[in-house]
């Protein structure tokens, strides 16, 4: 990369007939962002912005090169942070001390407040508000009145955090073959196997479990139900529980490039056993956990869209910055129509990103918009690794460096067409297979 690059220094200028954006966060013009163009929010929602947009500043972007580069945990004031911001309870019904009231507005709520939270960090900030809307959509989708109003109001706190265990070794976006078993006993159910990259299962205390509740393996997906397991909370990167009974679980977390703070984890079960009252549903829950798993996740892959516009967002901030005050050849970097040309398609794909995430929000607070959720997960998840790609080229070989957190973007960024629901299975099983059911519908065949 030759010799070491000298440090750019912000100025306060106009160059070129571009003004130089300096402006304090708390001070720029309503409903903006920072030089990708209005969000046309509400003024309701541009509320909701600003509050986790200031609290994205102050609270998890000091502290987010830390917790990569030491691949350390999430620091509790953040979580105790967004408890007291309401961020945990943004899709928990208002009957059980939440704020959501039903309709479009909810997955607005939690779209808007993703993409701030993300914009801070996508490890330590962007997921905190989505693992617990998983379980919350679960229990108000299938369970009993009575699991609603123990686990609910906890959920909303803040005071139970959650870890989503789907994913095992030998399946991940085929999720209807899992292997874990759950089998009924007089005290309960015991829980036996192995689940992988169960993102935060260190620190929660509560961990949504999709299982085999019918030994018929014959019958696929209607053989699955989703459990209720507790754990202590621990920090680190690996734990071990003992129960009375004689049942195991330990977890160890799996290493990654990037998405670090919340410790993605495996975790193997021996005769872990959950109470009968654990079973979302109950008798009536028994062969539904695939649909109220993916009920979840049709949602977390609206929000995985608004996770990746944050972080686009993010390393728009950091290219346009660098690029205003590194000089090159005398001019900076930003004066080259190159790098002009850059970063407007970078701010072409944020805004269309956004105002796409915030279609499907509307869609699917209104009964519809699953086939959307996929497309535009898939779309601007990929939009997203280009985005911050382009942010580190104008970098230069600071780019590379650790010093810099647009690296930092870079390899968060990849995780994003992997998880909820890899790009080639969207694309080829979700989107192409209903459009083409829709084809079909329409012709009449």
């Amino acid at each position: 990369m030759g010799r070491r690059c000298r440090r750019p220094r912000r100025r306060d200028s106009v160059r070129g007939g571009a003004q130089v954006d300096s402006v304090p966060l708390g001070a720029r013009r309503r409903g903006a962002t920072h030089g990708s163009g209005p969000n046309h929010l509400s003024d309701d929602f541009e509320l909701v912005a600003e509050t986790f947009r200031r609290f994205a500043e102050d609270k998890i972007r000091p502290v987010a090169e830390h917790v990569h580069r030491t691949n350390g945990d999430v620091p509790e004031e953040i979580i105790s942070g967004l408890a007291e911001l309401g961020g945990f309870g943004l899709s928990v019904p208002e009957e059980y001390e939440g704020f959501a009231q039903g309709g479009e507005h909810d997955y607005m709520g939690m779209v808007v407040a993703t993409e701030e939270l993300s914009r801070g960090s996508l490890g330590i900030g962007g997921s905190l508000v989505t693992r617990p809307e998983i379980l919350t959509r679960a229990l108000v989708g299938g369970g009993t009145e009575e699991q609603k109003s123990t686990w609910l109001p906890r959920v909303a706190s803040g005071e139970v955090m959650v870890g989503i265990m789907a994913t095992e070794p030998d399946y991940g976006s085929d999720v209807a073959g899992v292997k874990v078993t759950a089998t009924r006993t007089d005290d309960g159910w015991l829980i036996n196997g192995v689940k992988t990259w169960a993102t935060f299962a260190g620190r929660a205390n509560v961990l949504m479990v999709l299982a085999r509740t019918d030994p018929d393996r014959t019958k696929g997906h209607r053989g699955l139900s989703v459990l209720i397991v507790e754990k202590e909370p621990v920090g680190g990167h690996s734990f071990a529980f003992t129960q009375e009974s004689g049942g195991r679980m330990e977890g160890r977390a799996i290493d990654t490039i990037g998405y670090r703070g919340m410790h993605s984890f495996e975790v193997a079960f021996e005769d872990w056993l959950v109470p009968a009252e654990n079973l979302i549903g109950l008798d009536e829950g028994l062969g539904r956990g695939f649909y109220l798993q993916m009920a979840g996740f049709e949602n977390g892959r609206l929000q995985t869209a608004a996770r990746a516009v944050g972080l686009m967002q993010a390393a728009f901030e950091a290219g346009l910055d660098y690029a205003q005050n590194r000089v090159v050849f005398g001019s900076p970097v930003f004066d080259y129509q190159l790098s002009k040309v850059k970063l407007a398609r970078m701010a072409a794909l944020i805004q269309g990103g956004r105002q796409f995430s915030y279609a499907v929000a509307r869609l699917m607070g209104n009964g519809h918009g699953s086939l959307e959720a996929s497309m535009v997960k898939a779309q601007v998840c990929r939009a997203a690794e280009w985005v911050t790609r382009e942010s580190l080229q104008l970098h230069g070989g600071m780019g590379y460096a650790e010093e810099f957190p647009v690296s930092r973007y870079y390899v968060d960024a990849r995780v994003l067409s992997i998880f909820e629901g890899a790009d080639e299975t969207l694309c080829l099983r979700v989107i192409a297979r209903r459009l083409a059911e829709q084809a079909l519908e329409r012709s009449g065949a």
